[in-house]
């Protein structure tokens, strides 16, 4: 069983339209979202 947590419907495309919108770095989405950095920049 995997111990990653899945996250809810939806994230995915929150995170990506806050990163297109430009108004934060993508280091600060990143911790804003509780993801590795390279989760935004893919």
């Amino acid at each position: 069983m995997s111990k990653r947590k899945r996250p809810a419907p939806g994230f995915k495309a929150r995170v990506a339209l806050e990163a297109l919108k430009g108004q934060e770095t993508a280091a600060r989405l990143a911790r804003r979202f509780g993801v590795h950095l390279t989760v935004i920049h893919h």
